[in-house]
C-alpha cells in the first residue's frame, strides 16, 4: 500500500488510476471473492456445530454497535449528516479477512479464537454490504421508493441459499484428486458469485457459504486448493492494496484535519473494543481472548471496496466519506499488520499458561 501511495496521485504520479473505473472496482471485488472462498474452505464442520455462538454474537451485536459508535463519533467530530455518518459506520463495521489471515491460520492461537475471527471476518463483509447500499441509496436522488428491509432480506437470504445449494452441487461434481481440483474450485468460486449476483442475491455471502459447504463435504479439497491457488490469492491481495494506495493523497486523507484522526482513533480504539466487550458479555469467554478479538478487527479490502462503491455513486459527501475510510484502512494496515505476530505470540503464551494451571494437581491435605 505504501508502494502504491508513493507511485500514485499522492507521490510520483507514475501510477494513474481512476477511482470510479471498472478496473479498480472489479479488482477489489475479485480480491474479496478469492479471499472469502479460501477462508470459507478452512471452516471446520465440528467447530461450526460446537462454536457458533461467539461469531453469531459478534455479527448480530458487535457489527451494529460498531456502526453506531463510529457514526456518533463522526457526527460529533465533523459536519456530516446522520445518514452520511451511518454510511461511514457501515463501511467501517466489517473486519478484514486479508489482514486477519495470519492470525486465523496461526496454530498457536487458540482454535476457538481462530474459528470465531475467521467466521466473523468472512460473513461480516457480505452482511455489511446491504447496509452500505441501503444508506447510499437513501442519499441518492430518486430512490424514494427504496425499501431497505426488503432489500436486506432478499439480498442476505438469497446469498445463503445460493451458497448452500451451489456448494452441495460442487461437492458432488468434484473431480478426482489432482491439479484439476484447484481449477475446479476457482471455477466454482466465480460461478457462485456470478449466479448469486445475477439472480439478486449477495454474491459475497454466497461465495463464503459455498466454500464452507464444499469444505465440510469435501475436506480433501483444502490442501490442493491451497497449493494451486495460494499464489493467485497473494497476487490479487497485493494488487488491490497497491491500487488503493495509488488513489490516496495527503491532502485528501487529512481533509478533515484532526477530526479525521479522531474518527480513526474512535473506530480502532473505541468502537471495535467496546462492541466486542458488549457482544461477549455473559459468554464466559476468557478476558484475554476477548481483548485479542477486540483488537484484531482490522479494516481493509471490504472497506476499500465499499468506499469505492460510494465514490462511484456520486452521493453527497462521497469524497469525504472515502477519505475518512481510507485513512482508517491506512492506519489499520500499519497497526494490525505490525501487531499480528506479537499478538499471536501473546495469546499463545497466555493460553499455554492457563492450560498448565488447569492441569496442575490440587494438593491433598
Amino acid at each position: 500500500m505504501l508502494a502504491g501511495f508513493a507511485l500514485g496521485a499522492g507521490g510520483l504520479e507514475v501510477l494513474e488510476l481512476d477511482p470510479e473505473s471498472a478496473f479498480v472496482h472489479d479488482l477489489a471485488i475479485v480480491a474479496l471473492v478469492v479471499i472469502l472462498f479460501r477462508d470459507g474452505l478452512e471452516v471446520e464442520g465440528e467447530m461450526l456445530q460446537r462454536a457458533w455462538h461467539l461469531p453469531l454474537r459478534k455479527l448480530v451485536l458487535a457489527m451494529p454497535i460498531t456502526c453506531a459508535i463510529v457514526a456518533a463519533a463522526a457526527h460529533a467530530l465533523t459536519d456530516l449528516g446522520w445518514t452520511e455518518c451511518l454510511l461511514l459506520g457501515a463501511i467501517l463495521s466489517p473486519t478484514d479477512p486479508v489482514l486477519s489471515s495470519s492470525v486465523v491460520t496461526n496454530p498457536r492461537v487458540p482454535r476457538l479464537v481462530r474459528h470465531s475471527l475467521n467466521l466473523e471476518s468472512g460473513l461480516n463483509d457480505g452482511l455489511a454490504l446491504p447496509a452500505v447500499l441501503a444508506f447510499a441509496a437513501s442519499l441518492r436522488v430518486g430512490e424514494s421508493d427504496f425499501v431497505w428491509w426488503q432489500f436486506v432480506l432478499q439480498d442476505v437470504t438469497l446469498g445463503f441459499a445460493f451458497g448452500i445449494v451451489l456448494g452441495l452441487v460442487a461437492s458432488r461434481l468434484l473431480p478426482a484428486p489432482g491439479h484439476q481440483q484447484s481449477l475446479f474450485a476457482l471455477g466454482t468460486m466465480f460461478a457462485t458469485y456470478g449466479i448469486a449476483v445475477g439472480l439478486g442475491g449477495n454474491g459475497l455471502i454466497a461465495v463464503f457459504v459455498c466454500a464452507i459447504t464444499l469444505g465440510i463435504r469435501r475436506p480433501e479439497l483444502r490442501e490442493p486448493f491451497e497449493q494451486g491457488a495460494d499464489d493467485i490469492i497473494e497476487i490479487v491481495k497485493l494488487g488491490v492494496f497497491v491500487a488503493f494506495g495509488s488513489l490516496l493523497t495527503i491532502g485528501g486523507l487529512f481533509g478533515d484535519g484532526w477530526a479525521a484522526v479522531a474518527v480513526v482513533a474512535a473506530t480502532l480504539l473505541v468502537a471495535r473494543p467496546v462492541a466486542i466487550w458488549i457482544a461477549l458479555l455473559g459468554s464466559r469467554t476468557p478476558p484475554d481472548w476477548v481483548a485479542f478479538m477486540a483488537w484484531f478487527g482490522p479494516k481493509g479490502v471490504a472497506t476499500m471496496t465499499f468506499s469505492l462503491l460510494v465514490l462511484a455513486d456520486r452521493i453527497p459527501g462521497d469524497e469525504r466519506i472515502f477519505n475518512l475510510a481510507a485513512l482508517c484502512v491506512f492506519v489499520s494496515i500499519l497497526a494490525h499488520g505490525l501487531t499480528d505476530t506479537p499478538g499471536a505470540e501473546w495469546i499463545a503464551r497466555r493460553s499455554a499458561a492457563s492450560a498448565r494451571r488447569e492441569e496442575r494437581p490440587v494438593p491433598v491435605r
